[in-house]
């Protein structure tokens, strides 16, 4: 009986052996892949800005009221152009969505439309909201690489963008009324951009060359025409 218990003892002692050793193994991690050179990668191709729209070329006594806001979102094909791929082609196409907010009253009268400042400011809100589809091409200078995506960058270029759909709208004394479709407006606009900054913040300036009106007259006989300055921020994805 005593020679059975020793036995038993042997083989248990030789059992658990192995699992002590097992379990002092180190633990070696297997996805820690170092990361690889892509000498054909391509930077920022997708899009998103959020900026203030500073009218500019404005009839007389004409005002902002409240906030103007400029918001784009696309994709643009990054085309290197040096054997580093820091400097670059770039063409796209996105959206741009315009909400001017002011003082200038647009009514419908007829086939025509009539334009009025109130610098009295006798209506209770008014809007111009303008929607595009652009097409930005610029020139690309950044000092990336393909293992860090935090660089400096220098992106400038001009855009041609498309007006698909124009709503004017101003509520007076429980009277709101509303103008679409307005051959008034341009339908071609461009100007030209910058973007400038580092990693996910980058500064952004977009000036336009041609205004928003191509007719349009007040009372006084002045002009309307309205060219757009925004000033925000660019986000670049990927």
């Amino acid at each position: 009986m005593r020679s059975i218990y020793i036995l038993l003892l042997t083989g248990l002692i030789a059992f658990t052996a192995p699992a002590q050793v097992l379990q002092q193994e180190p633990l070696v991690e297997k996805d820690s892949l170092p990361a690889v050179y892509d000498p054909y990668y391509r930077e920022d191709q997708f899009y998103t800005s959020i900026a203030y729209n500073l009218v500019q070329d404005k009839p007389s006594g004409y005002s902002p009221n409240s906030l103007s806001i400029n918001l784009t979102a696309g994709i643009l094909r990054d085309m290197p152009v040096n054997k580093n791929r820091t400097k670059s082609i770039a063409v796209g196409l996105g959206y741009s969505y315009n909400n001017i907010k002011h003082n200038l009253l647009i009514n419908r009268v007829g086939s025509s439309r009539s334009y009025y400042v109130d610098s009295g400011d006798t209506y209770d809100k008014n809007k111009l909201v303008l929607h595009y589809v652009e097409v930005p091409i610029e020139f690309r200078w950044r000092n990336s690489d393909a293992v860090s995506h935090k660089f400096w960058r220098i992106y400038t270029g001009v855009k041609l963008s498309y007006l698909f759909a124009d709503k004017a709208q101003y509520s007076m004394g429980g009277t709101k009324t509303t103008v679409t479709n307005n051959d008034d407006l341009n339908t071609i606009v461009y100007g030209a951009y910058i973007s400038a900054g580092w990693n996910t913040w980058n500064f952004h300036a977009y000036y336009g060359l041609n205004p928003l009106f191509k007719s349009g007259t007040l009372s006084n006989g002045e002009d309307v025409k309205l060219r757009t300055l925004n000033l925000g921020l660019m986000f670049y994805i990927l």
